[in-house]
């Protein structure tokens, strides 16, 4: 292993703000070593801890909704009123992209560790307040964009992108700085939104078609083609096979294998711009003890090649 490339935007030493997310994921992340783990790379870690969102209460799940005079109105209002805990996910995001801003603006490195990929509605707008030109590399097998009008479950895991690029009411704002890798299981309403606002996804098609290392260099070239706009990585874990990472919320067959997930984070390092990083949706409640084990050590090694350049001497 060599030492990181210089990166444009994090001044020396280098340092990674780690936060754990909700779930016990985070929690299991950390006990298997991954701060001592960064730390041996050479970063120094400011570790934050997840007790910081044990003081938010949540608040009654049912929203109250009121007619009004306005059919459209009303349909809106219904379609919020669907939603699961959007309160609580709401101040606990804004907890978050507090945080994640605070640290990108010492020039630290937040990595967060979930828990539920909502919480990237949290520390993507944290980055984005801190760096207003970041790009997102979404890495997911699902596309996580159903909007307030096209979900079916009232799950906002589901929904978070379609809240970061507005395209819930009052008006659609598409942005050309989200690409995604990895997708295999995308509802008829995400196929929908996707090619109707033109958000450039790679799909396992893609990346059996192109290899890996074609889909990152052609991911970056539409995010990021002068290379000079920082990076925000959003790992979900699902992305990876299930033979990969069996403990996860929902495993979809046919996805990246261990080494196209490390080399995802691998080659977003090595471009010098990585400013945040999520790994999500590592949940150790829904596996046994081996598979659980197994996911945790593939999460901490994605962390890890995220932040160090691996080369054959």
């Amino acid at each position: 292993m060599s030492s990181a490339p210089s990166n444009k935007f994090l001044p020396s030493p280098k340092t990674v703000a780690s936060k754990l997310g909700v779930d016990k994921g985070p929690i299991h992340l950390v006990q298997a070593g991954l701060i001592n783990q960064v730390e041996e790379l050479g970063w120094r870690v400011v570790f934050d801890g997840h007790h910081q969102f044990e003081d938010i209460s949540p608040p009654p799940d049912a929203i109250q909704v009121n007619a009004t005079t306005d059919p459209a109105v009303d349909t809106l209002s219904a379609s919020i009123a669907r939603l699961r805990s959007p309160l609580l996910v709401a101040q606990v995001c804004e907890s978050v992209a507090s945080a994640v801003q605070a640290h990108a603006e010492m020039g630290h490195l937040p990595v967060t560790l979930g828990g539920d990929h909502s919480l990237a509605m949290g520390t993507i707008s944290g980055t984005l307040r801190a760096y207003d030109q970041a790009c997102v590399i979404w890495i997911d097998a699902h596309a996580d964009i159903n909007t307030i009008h096209s979900t079916d479950s009232g799950n906002i895991h589901g929904m978070p992108l379609s809240f970061l690029l507005k395209l819930n009411p009052p008006a659609p704002s598409p942005d050309s700085r989200l690409v995604y890798i990895g997708l295999r299981d995308v509802e008829k309403g995400e196929k929908e939104i996707l090619k109707k606002h033109r958000i450039k996804a790679f799909s396992m098609h893609e990346v059996d078609r192109y290899g890996i290392g074609k889909v990152v260099e052609m991911a970056l070239d539409h995010v990021n083609p002068q290379r000079d706009r920082p990076i925000h990585l959003s790992f979900d874990v699902d992305a990876l096979d299930p033979s990969v990472a069996p403990s996860t919320g929902t495993p979809v067959r046919g996805g990246l294998t261990f080494r196209e997930g490390h080399y995802i984070c691998e080659a977003i390092h090595e471009t010098g711009l990585l400013v945040a990083l999520d790994l999500m949706e590592v949940k150790p409640t829904l596996a046994d003890a081996g598979s659980v084990h197994q996911t945790v050590t593939v999460g901490c090694s994605l962390v890890r090649s995220a932040l160090v350049t691996v080369t054959s001497d």
